[in-house]
């Protein structure tokens, strides 16, 4: 993305999370609604904003479409803070990977609690566990026999 196209995402965003948090006064829109990033097309005629929604996923799929109704008022908002001929139409989308993220990490957290429940298991030589760490302290390959 070009500097000019960043600079734009960077105030697009700006303006957007503005209007979220003190202009848009819709009981639809979720209080904790934050935008996870901005792409503004080469042609400077679209900024595609993508927002994550800490809710159920009905309120979220309603903040999606009360931001998309105001995009029209947004575009306005936007018109005061950018010197551009043409102002890009805004589209909401829903971003769900800090949901998933979450999701993620909560299933990892639950098989790391299963693996430390479970009793230490051998080594998988066949060989006891003390035994392949003395070969690993002592810097011999566990695999060659010295008796040959």
């Amino acid at each position: 993305m070009s500097y000019r196209l960043q600079r734009i995402a960077s105030v697009v965003r700006s303006v957007v999370a503005e209007a979220i948090q003190r202009r848009l006064n819709d009981p639809r829109i979720e209080p904790l609604t934050s935008i996870t990033r901005v792409e503004i097309t080469p042609d400077l005629t679209l900024a595609r904003v993508y927002v994550s929604v800490m809710a159920p996923e009905a309120r979220r799929k309603l903040t999606v479409t009360a931001l998309s109704r105001a995009a029209g008022r947004i575009r306005t908002l936007l018109a005061e803070h950018l010197t551009m001929r043409t102002i890009p139409r805004v589209e909401f989308h829903l971003d769900d990977s800090l949901r998933r993220g979450l999701e993620t990490l909560a299933a990892i957290d639950e098989a790391m609690a299963e693996i430390e429940a479970k009793p230490p298991a051998e080594a998988p030589t066949g060989r006891p566990a003390d035994e392949a760490e003395q070969a690993i302290d002592t810097g011999r390959d566990p695999a060659v026999r010295e008796d040959a």
